[in-house]
């Protein structure tokens, strides 16, 4: 029986800081050593920020490092809200370490992009770049190709539909790439990322079952279609209804649902599993105790 399994009882791991809260926390540190550093230190940080002569000059650690710098305190709050919004709900779905791949992938990625046009266009992309938005771009998307028929409570108020929001950003970043009028945005570096999130969601992650048609607002199709349990998502989600796998069998459920965790458990042990898949569990378990 379920319940007599050594990982079905007692209690569960202390789960460990959640990656947003981590990575708000680095980018945080960052910000406050420039203004200490500005003030104080005067140290050259320069080239620390990406550009294109930093990329002649061989000084590849840029693509990681400007994601840890901001032009301001606006910049930085910005993206910290969507590391926080984002990051929690993707960690949870694709597990801390693609999270984290996807995270600095996105901001990689991003980067090129800007630089590419720096070295075509010098006059319009020619500054340097700092700032987590590439980052933060690849989390919204990877969220909303997760969830792409979710409302999204914009400024915590209007309602928007997850994909439709995308769509408006992937326009927004795509425009100002075309027409760089504002050169203090590096807008090309936000649509790599949103880019970037898009496609390690829809290929990255199901690479077994890639399809040529590019469809990035449905919903990929799992192999095992996940029952919806008490999911921690962001403030700013909103569940448009109540899903009808919640009233799956009892036994269905375990088959389907938790037979694969279970198995995961065996080959990679208990520490392998996602927030998710750990609620899965705990509604298991609280199935079984009703029984």
């Amino acid at each position: 029986m379920l319940e007599d399994r050594f990982y079905m009882r007692g209690k569960e791991p202390r789960l460990r800081m959640p990656l947003s809260v981590v990575l708000m926390i680095m980018v945080t540190a960052a910000f406050a050593f420039q203004q200490i550093n500005a003030v104080y230190l005067h140290w050259d940080i320069s080239n620390l920020a990406l550009g294109t002569e930093g990329l002649r000059r061989g000084y590849v650690w840029q693509l990681i490092t400007f994601q840890f710098l901001h032009a301001g305190l606006w910049h930085l709050f910005s993206n910290l809200i969507l590391i926080w919004f984002f990051g929690r709900m993707v960690e949870e779905r694709i597990g801390r370490w693609r999270c984290v791949f996807l995270y600095f992938g996105s901001g990689i990625f991003g980067g090129l992009l800007h630089l590419l046009l720096a070295f075509s266009f010098p006059g319009h992309f020619g500054s340097a770049v700092v700032g987590a938005s590439a980052g933060a771009s690849g989390l919204l998307a990877a969220a909303i190709a997760l969830e792409p028929e979710h409302d999204i409570l914009v400024c915590f108020v209007l309602p928007i539909r997850a994909k439709y929001l995308l769509m408006v950003c992937m326009a927004i970043a795509l425009f100002f790439t075309i027409v760089p009028s504002d050169p203090v945005v590096a807008h090309a570096a936000h649509l790599g990322g949103l880019l970037t999130g898009v496609a390690y969601i829809r290929w990255g992650l199901y690479a077994k079952t890639l399809q040529w048609n590019w469809r990035p607002f449905h919903a990929q199709r799992r192999r095992r279609e996940l029952v919806r349990t008490a999911v921690l998502k962001p403030s700013m989600w909103r569940q448009r209804r109540k899903s009808e796998e919640e009233d799956v069998p009892p036994e269905e459920f375990i088959s389907r649902e938790v037979d694969p965790i279970l198995d995961k458990i065996s080959a990679q042990g208990i520490q392998s599993l996602t927030p998710r898949e750990r609620q899965i569990l705990e509604a298991a378990r609280a199935r079984m105790e009703k029984r």
